[in-house]
């Protein structure tokens, strides 16, 4: 077993990023690295990974609910008609990053969405269709876990050229990972092996 997995109080084997904490855990065991295909959730885990840039993880989901209010739950169509007044009450509200510079990405990338919706008829099969074949990156570090891969790199240019924002190598990664398009868990890890079976049912979206 990898010196990067620890097996908590409950005897379950896990990567070391979520501690003991209790919600964070959670998300660990039941939410990374599974396949998602909803659109909603994709764009919600995007915008999400764009505003964690600079904090912590644990930091954005512990507000993800007051996010999922501000934002009308992430539905790219209710975010795009999102105006000035929008950005003056996201703003104000406490229980999110208060970054102007994200809450603009967020609706800016709501609007792209909806163009690469039109295009690839859904998020889903447009982000799926870059699955990588074979493990990316370099695995040798401390923790064995890359920052970027070559297809982060690729998906992120992509983006960028098609105008969206807050999406460099580094954020797309750690999208990629939170939406099972690659499964990190360590070796060990118990969640890990649910990720995979969870992939390996998956119909892929065309």
């Amino acid at each position: 077993m990898s010196d990067w997995v620890q097996v908590g109080d409950d005897g379950v084997a896990r990567c070391w990023w979520p501690g003991v904490a209790d919600d964070y855990v959670e998300y660990h065991d039941h939410e990374w690295g599974r396949p998602v295909v909803d659109d909603t959730r994709l764009f919600e885990k995007i915008c999400l990974e764009g505003f964690q840039s600079g904090l912590s993880w644990i930091t954005i989901l512990r507000k993800r609910e007051n996010f999922r209010a501000g934002f009308a739950d992430f539905v790219p169509a209710s975010v795009a008609a999102f105006g000035e007044a929008d950005v003056a009450r996201l703003l104000g509200d406490a229980g999110i990053v208060r970054h102007q510079g994200k809450i603009r990405s967020a609706i800016n990338n709501a609007n792209r969405a909806l163009e690469l919706i039109e295009e690839k008829g859904s998020l889903a099969a447009y982000f799926w269709s870059w699955e990588p074949t074979e493990t990316e990156g370099d695995r040798t570090g401390d923790p064995p876990v890359p920052a970027t891969t070559p297809t982060s790199t690729a998906i992120a240019r992509d983006l960028k050229k098609r105008g969206w924002t807050f999406v460099g190598p580094t954020t797309v990664y750690a999208f990629m990972q939170a939406m099972g398009l690659v499964n990190d868990h360590l070796p060990g890890c118990q969640a890990g092996r649910a990720c995979d079976e969870a992939r390996a049912a998956l119909r892929r979206p065309t």
